[in-house]
């Protein structure tokens, strides 16, 4: 990641990943905190052991001890037979335990009682059993916010308040957006079996200035359907969903179309070369694909571009300009 807050946070990750202590993770749903919480256990001494994520939200309240400890044949109707719990399937790795301030009350009892020795039983045993575990936790809102408003145990609360990182939504890292979408772009490309797409300068700066209230995996899944619908083709703003089109740019959003512009967004990361071919790929896009205009606008010769074209390192609408090979000529 390039921006200032991501590269502060891995840091911290770096500075705690290889000690056993508590992590906390805080920030909006998709905006990364599994991937941080993966990071820190691939940095750790643990890293050989399994990561086992548990969305505590999306697990019901009868189920919870049987998910988090395991159960014995006979527990419960439908206990058919032994079954690992999480914290088990965790053993000698790193158990994140995902919106932590969605867990029913009475299973932070019992959360307790195991974070204070790292003994359990299983649903329905009579033997405790010995965890080596890390755990991890995840929350969308301050635990310390969710114990004034009686959710959360200020006993359990106390107990898990380790390193604590705040993970910021997407809109206020831009600076990840680009190297993401690049990411994606590849990763989906790969994995579907289709061609990646190329985005128009146009389409770009329309993601890169989009809030993405859905964070990275909001992005992630847009990139995924571009890759599918384009296969190769350019991303015009057009194929952009209507979302991020009617917030960008709401007189455009039903025409799917975007104003002219001569400004342009570059990462300098990219590199001179790379900058300079993005530069000219602008120009002929502005220009209709006219290289005598595009090399005019960029004060540079008109072999300079058609060396560029030629080389395939830049793409340029296919259009007919009358007068190119003679002033190619002069």
């Amino acid at each position: 990641m390039r921006s200032h807050a991501m590269k502060k946070a891995d840091q911290i990750l770096r500075a705690v990943a290889a000690k056993d202590v508590t992590l906390t993770l805080i920030g909006e749903s998709g905006c990364g905190k599994e991937v941080l919480a993966r990071r820190a256990h691939e940095l750790s001494e643990r890293r050989r052991g399994p990561f086992v994520p548990i969305n505590c939200a999306a697990i019901p309240d009868a189920l919870f001890e049987s998910e988090l400890f395991g159960h014995e044949r006979g527990a419960f109707t439908g206990a058919s037979e032994r079954a690992k719990g999480k914290v088990e399937a965790a053993e000698r790795g790193t158990l994140l335990l995902d919106e932590i301030g969605e867990m029913p009350m009475p299973m932070q009892a019992k959360l307790l009682r195991f974070l204070e020795n790292r003994r359990y039983m299983r649903v329905g045993g009579a033997t405790k059993i010995e965890a080596d575990v890390r755990l991890m936790f995840a929350t969308l809102r301050p635990l310390d916010q969710e114990v004034r408003a009686g959710r959360f145990r200020a006993d359990l609360f106390y107990r898990i308040q380790g390193i604590t990182l705040n993970v910021p939504a997407l809109r206020e890292r831009r600076a990840d957006i680009a190297p993401l979408l690049n990411q994606f772009t590849a990763q989906h490309s790969a994995r579907h079996g289709v061609r990646p797409p190329r985005f128009s300068r146009q389409a770009k700066a329309l993601l890169l200035r989009y809030d993405w209230p859905g964070n990275v995996r909001e992005l992630r899944n847009v990139v995924e359907t571009l890759c599918l619908l384009r296969d190769g083709r350019q991303v015009r703003v057009a194929d952009l969903p209507e979302g991020v089109r009617s917030q960008v740019m709401p007189e455009e959003a039903a025409a799917g179309v975007s104003r002219a512009s001569t400004s342009l967004v570059l990462d300098l990361d990219d590199g001179l070369e790379s900058l300079i071919q993005q530069i000219v790929e602008a120009a002929l896009e502005r220009d209709g694909g006219d290289k005598i205009k595009a090399a005019a606008r960029l004060r540079i010769s008109l072999r300079t571009v058609q060396r560029y074209v030629a080389a395939g390192r830049v793409r340029v609408p296919s259009v007919r300009v009358r007068g190119e090979q003679k002033a190619a000529k002069r």
